[in-house]
């Protein structure tokens, strides 16, 4: 089972970049779980047409022990089976924990005993790198961390923190950073100042992901671009990424 962590600045295009290599993977036959471990809960909403799932959070609020598999993953386009973990009523309590909660209770009704997924893509707000936002780094569940940034500064400024975090656990075999994904936002000179942020962070660019409106045509649709429009120039690319992420799980 390959697991995957895709870390980035809120707002950066983490989740559609996350949802269409999903897609992508899906498409080729492979059996995915994507799992959003954002508090917004909205990591899988291009994979079921736009509708609010039941977080693992709420479905534990409502059933308690009796919360059931069904009850938190949902099939979404292409097979993805989609998990969103949810958080805290606002104001109330820890963002993190219900990432953390998540992860028990999948855990604990072995989820990835019984669906088999090929790959485990994990969706994580990467602003602030603590807590239950940290658990696919320090707590084993993810073996690959793959960075959304763009060129801006304080996209590359979450980016490099969570270098840094991940590099604060690699003495104890946990994950490692495989490279940056340039989600563009066409500014001046933005591969070249990405590629030099990446080799301060010890590592690279995998891929350059161009801004493209097919990406905001296939959203108002509530579907991926993989899905919405599968011959576009768009979907190569996000095809061409997720082969590129189980080809460096390879090596």
């Amino acid at each position: 089972m390959l697991k995957i962590a895709i870390y980035g600045k809120g707002g950066i295009g983490k989740s559609t970049t996350t949802s269409n290599i999903s897609a992508a993977l899906a498409s080729s036959g492979l059996t995915v779980m994507q799992i959003g471990c954002d508090p917004k809960a909205d990591s899988t909403k291009n994979l079921v047409a736009g509708k609010s799932l039941t977080t693992v959070l709420d479905a534990i609020r409502e059933h308690g022990d009796a919360t059931a598999l069904e009850d938190i993953i949902t099939v979404g386009d292409l097979g993805v089976l989609c998990i969103e973990a949810g958080g805290p009523h606002p104001g109330v309590g820890c963002a993190g924990r219900g990432i953390i909660a998540a992860f028990e209770r999948l855990q604990k009704l072995n989820a990835y005993e019984i669906y088999k997924p090929d790959v485990v893509i994990y969706d994580v707000l990467g602003d602030v790198v603590c807590g239950g936002f940290a658990m696919p780094i320090r707590g084993g569940y993810a073996d690959d961390v793959y960075i959304v940034t763009s060129g801006e500064m304080m996209a590359l400024y979450a980016a490099n923190n969570i270098c840094s975090a991940v590099e604060r656990f690699k003495n104890k075999g946990y994950a490692q950073v495989r490279g940056l994904i340039l989600n563009s936002r066409n500014i001046n000179d933005e591969l070249e100042i990405t590629q030099k942020a990446a080799k301060e962070m010890n590592t690279e660019v995998i891929m350059q992901i161009p801004r493209s409106q097919i990406v905001q045509d296939a959203e108002e649709l509530n579907k991926t671009v993989v899905a919405a429009f599968p011959d576009s120039e768009q979907a190569k690319v996000y095809q061409e990424l997720a082969q590129l992420i189980v080809n460096n799980n390879s090596r």
